[in-house]
């Protein structure tokens, strides 16, 4: 490292220390603001790296998991439970007050959904979900079903996307226009991972082939209008879109069976055509794109013969088994996941060992914060729209 990384890393080491341990919370934020909650659940911490100054965020009893900011960045979107059910919607200020539950559904008993994944469409008014209803069945029973759906910003009853009932993961187009998700379908077990069952002859009968539960991507439009299926697997599961900075490309993960993960990629319209990126199975933990657009950044285990989860870069060409290039070859920054780019590129941030790891991708300068809270959920970066609490 040279020395001015050196001491780019000694001061902001000494700035977060410092503003930590005076507990800079009066001090009006001034971005880019990260934000990550901890693997008790019990707050979610906020970061200016602009100001140098940390506030703990806590709402009361019960489990809290951040999920983003509002497009002008002045509100922190989260779920809240007791426990691991009922979670809820919420927004709140940068300060924790003026607390908004967003999701009023009527149609169920409290105990008996939830909302999950919120995502706040990019400089737009809604917030895309998922929606889990635990329904009940004529015979007594409860059937879960799971839907993609929205609700304005300001709050209000959830409209659905989707319809089929198995649907997760919805992820907005950078322009607010799209959303990506994926929908499980299930199929009868055929022989080997690669064939589904011969449907069983008329007039014969015998016991009925497993069912497998596989999903593919889909795209709707986000007023609705529009909805399409982008991938079709015969066999294997897809997981993980994530848009391209520009909007035009949904990079994934392909599973031929469950922990045998595969890199693809797919223009973001109708009519096209998966393109595969790695050949060899591996773990693919998480997935971002580098702010240019260039390639993605994904954290894997067990690929190109290193055994932990490190951080790789993964060529939009060639091949990945053979191609791809370790991102950050730093080995106090081992088992990663969950890397998060800064709006403006400048900072990236992730999970090492589960504490929370910052590095300065202009002079690879890095920090840890708060080694003393580790997580094992995604950080959140304020938008580039946002203009400093002040402003809020």
């Amino acid at each position: 490292m040279s020395r001015a990384a050196v001491l780019a890393l000694l001061a902001l080491g000494l700035l977060l220390a410092l503003a930590a341990r005076l507990g800079a919370q009066e001090a009006a934020l001034q971005g880019p603001l990260l934000a990550a909650d901890t693997a008790q659940q019990d707050r979610i911490v906020v970061y200016d790296l602009g100001g140098a100054a940390r506030r703990e965020l806590r709402f009361g009893p019960g489990w809290v998991r951040v999920w983003g900011f509002s497009p002008d960045g002045c509100r922190l979107l989260f779920t809240r439970s007791d426990g691991p059910d009922a979670s809820r919607v919420y927004t709140a200020r940068l300060d924790g007050s003026d607390v908004r539950a967003l999701v009023q559904y009527d149609e169920l008993l409290p105990d008996a959904w939830r909302a999950w994944n919120p995502q706040w469409q990019p400089g737009g008014s809604r917030v895309a979900f998922t929606l889990i209803r635990d329904v009940p069945q004529r015979d007594g029973g409860v059937r879960r079903t799971y839907h993609i759906a929205w609700v304005s910003a300001d709050g209000g009853a959830p409209q659905l996307y989707s319809a089929s009932g198995d649907e997760h993961e919805p992820q907005w187009s950078p322009d607010g226009a799209w959303l990506a998700y994926i929908a499980y379908d299930e199929r009868p077990a055929g022989a080997d991972i690669y064939s589904t069952a011969v449907p069983t002859p008329a007039g014969q009968t015998g016991p009925p082939a497993p069912l497998l539960r596989e999903a593919d991507l889909w795209l709707v439009r986000a007023d609705g209008q529009a909805k399409q299926r982008l991938t079709s697997f015969p066999t294997g599961s897809v997981r993980g879109p994530r848009w391209s900075p520009d909007g035009d490309l949904i990079g994934f993960v392909y599973s031929p069976s469950p922990g045998n993960d595969q890199f693809y990629m797919i223009a973001g319209q109708a009519g096209a055509l998966p393109t595969q990126l790695s050949q060899q199975w591996s773990l693919i933990l998480d997935l971002t794109w580098l702010p240019d657009g260039s390639a993605m950044l994904a954290a894997v285990r067990d690929f190109r013969d290193v055994r932990d989860n490190r951080l790789w870069r993964i060529p939009l060409l060639g091949w990945a088994d053979t191609d791809a290039a370790l991102y950050l070859d730093n080995p106090a920054l081992a088992y990663a996941d969950y890397p998060r780019f800064s709006a403006d590129g400048r900072w990236l941030a992730f999970r090492s060992a589960y504490a929370l790891a910052v590095v300065d991708t202009a002079t690879q300068s890095w920090a840890i914060f708060d080694e003393a809270l580790p997580g094992n959920t995604p950080p959140v970066w304020s938008p580039a729209g946002f203009q400093g609490e002040t402003a809020c």
